[in-house]
Formats: structure tokens, sequence, C-alpha cells
């Protein structure tokens, strides 16, 4: 989501002490966001606030999709993935007279902080709530791709990064009995997280990633000496955005310069997104929740909450989205050792 320079505009600021805090899941769903609305709401009624859900992400806000929420109404749902409050993209926030029916919506509902779960495109979103409308506003990182600066870990991705392994281990059972190369292809469109670390926990023989350059010749000269070597089956992980184009490029690729191996690709797309969350998304997840209600309380906004070196950390949305987070270059030379 993204808003141009100027567009914003300033409305009323909203300055009485937090009595209503709403909380919304926007952008691709991730594993852990109905723990953290349920941390959000139960940690935010223990202080004595009223929260509102909000259906749909930010068009929510603007269609004043909005319900109370009670402890009952977030009860059994720490292990259920997706998000009980729906999620979406919402264009429409991009123009300011929706962002104007969606101030006016939260003012006329007596929403007088927010708390966003969600990735980059979602904390556009929130900044804006920032600029414009002056409520106080965090954002909570809530993806898969573990791509936001100022936490060590993003809720989802611990889960994403066990359906990969798990889905790996039974193709390799199949690549080794049938002796074939798997190009296996997962989501990071422009960040190589999930690729990365789960490529070191499945031992793959190759791991192509949107920060490094892939050269084919150097991946078909590695294949070349694993067939010399009697291996005659690999796995190969590919993030989706990896500069080479994604699996089913780096396949044909392959087969154009070196097709001794029976090769398939597999990917496996939106499964990485769904399921119920680790015990560590939970926890991570509760966690954030509860600081979120702390922080608006005490008048923070325009931070993301994170945790880093397993402490409470804040960093400013706008650096939390523009700030490259860096692969350590340590798991990139452990993943070219390992897979020789």
């Amino acid at each position: 989501m993204f808003f141009p320079k100027g567009s914003c505009y300033i409305y009323t600021m909203i300055s009485n002490p937090i009595k209503n805090i709403a909380v919304l899941t926007s952008g691709g769903d991730s594993p852990g966001m109905n723990a953290c609305i349920r941390a959000v709401v139960r940690v935010g009624i223990d202080h004595g606030c009223e929260v509102t859900g909000v259906y749909r992400g930010f068009d929510g806000l603007i269609d004043a999709d909005f319900a109370a929420l009670a402890t009952q109404d977030v009860s059994n749902i720490i292990q259920r993935g997706g998000t009980i409050l729906k999620s979406a993209r919402a264009m429409r926030f991009m123009e300011a007279k929706y962002r104007r029916i969606a101030y006016e919506n939260m003012r006329n509902s007596g929403i007088d902080a927010l708390v966003v779960i969600g990735g980059d495109g979602t904390f556009m979103g929130a900044q804006c709530v920032v600029e414009e409308m002056k409520l106080p506003t965090l954002g909570l990182p809530g993806t898969i791709d573990n791509d936001l600066y100022g936490t060590d870990n993003t809720i989802g991705y611990d889960t994403a990064l066990n359906t990969v392994v798990s889905a790996v281990d039974k193709i390799r059972d199949t690549a080794d009995a049938h002796e074939r190369l798997f190009i296996i292809e997962v989501m990071g469109k422009d960040a190589g997280f999930i690729a990365a670390r789960s490529g070191i926990a499945v031992g793959a023989e190759a791991i192509l990633i949107p920060e490094t350059t892939t050269y084919i010749d150097d991946l078909i000269d590695r294949l070349k000496t694993g067939w010399r070597n009697n291996k005659k089956s690999s796995i190969i992980i590919v993030a989706e955005g990896d500069d080479l184009g994604g699996a089913l490029e780096v396949e044909k690729k392959i087969q154009e310069q070196f097709n001794k191996y029976d090769t398939r690709v597999s990917i496996l797309g939106y499964v990485q997104r769904g399921g119920s969350p680790s015990a560590y998304d939970r926890l991570l997840a509760s966690r954030l929740g509860a600081e979120a209600v702390h922080g608006v309380i005490a008048g923070k906004t325009g931070f993301m909450v994170g945790v880093k070196d397993n402490e409470i950390s804040y960093t400013p949305l706008l650096k939390a989205v523009k700030h490259n987070k860096l692969i350590r270059k340590d798991l990139i030379d452990l993943a070219t050792v390992l897979s020789k």
C-alpha cells in the first residue's frame, strides 16, 4: 500500500485517555494472528478498556465493520491459523476521501487507539492514520516473510518454516525412491528468509534467494559433480523472487544444459500461510499483543512492536518497512558448505 508524498490530510487530534482500542489484521494472513488478537482483547479488557474488532482490515474502517470484542469472543482461537477478523488488501484506503470516511467512522464509534497486525503495506496504512488522524497507533509484525526491520522474527515465520520443512521431508522420500531432482519453490517475493533457513534445515543441495545472484552455470556444475559422485536425488529450494524467475524457470534452464536428472517441480504456495501456529509463534504473538496495549495506553504511537534478543523493541513504522533486513551471511556460507 503506497501513499504519495503530500497526500495526507491532518484531522483533529484525539487526546482523551485511551478507553477504546481497535484491532485489525491486514494483508496476507499469517499463523499467530489470532493469538495476537486474543492478547490485545484480554489485556485491553484487563486494563479497563473496551476493545473493538475491525473486520477485513482497512476496508473495515471505511465500511464501519466493527464489533465489540469480549473475553469469550477470543476463546479457543489461540491454536487457529488465519484470522477471525478476516483480512484484505484495501486499495480504497490509498485514496484520501476514503481515509476521511474511516476517520469519521472511528470517531463516531469512540475508537481512540488502533493496533494493526500485518506487514509492510499494513504499516504504510497505519502510518497515514498516525499522520492524518493523530490516533495512537501501533503495528505488530504479522507476516511469514520475516522481512520487517526491527524484530528478530515476525508472527507466522516460525510456523511457515516448519510447514516447509515438513513438506520437503516428504518430498525427499519420493526424490530418493525415484532418483529425482526436485526443485521446490517457497514464498519470498522480495526476501529469502524462508528459503535460506528451510533449505539448511532440510539439507537442500542448493538454495536460491533474491538477496544473492544465482549463476546457473555454477548450479549446473554442482549438479554435475553430484551426479559423478553417484548422487542420484537432490533438492533445490527456490524463493519465488529469485532472479532466475522461480522454480519453473530454474527447471527449464537446468534441462537445457544438464538433463541427466528426472526433474520435478513442486510449488508449495499458500500452504505455507495456513495451519496451526507453532508454540513459538503463539508466544511471540501473545507478547506483542500485550505490549501493544501497554504501548498505546502509555501514549506511544507510530511504532512497530517487535522482539530483538528476546527483549521488546519499538521501531518507527517507516523504518521497519524501508530498512532492508539482511539475511545473515554466515547462514548463506553454511548452506553452501553443507550442500557439498
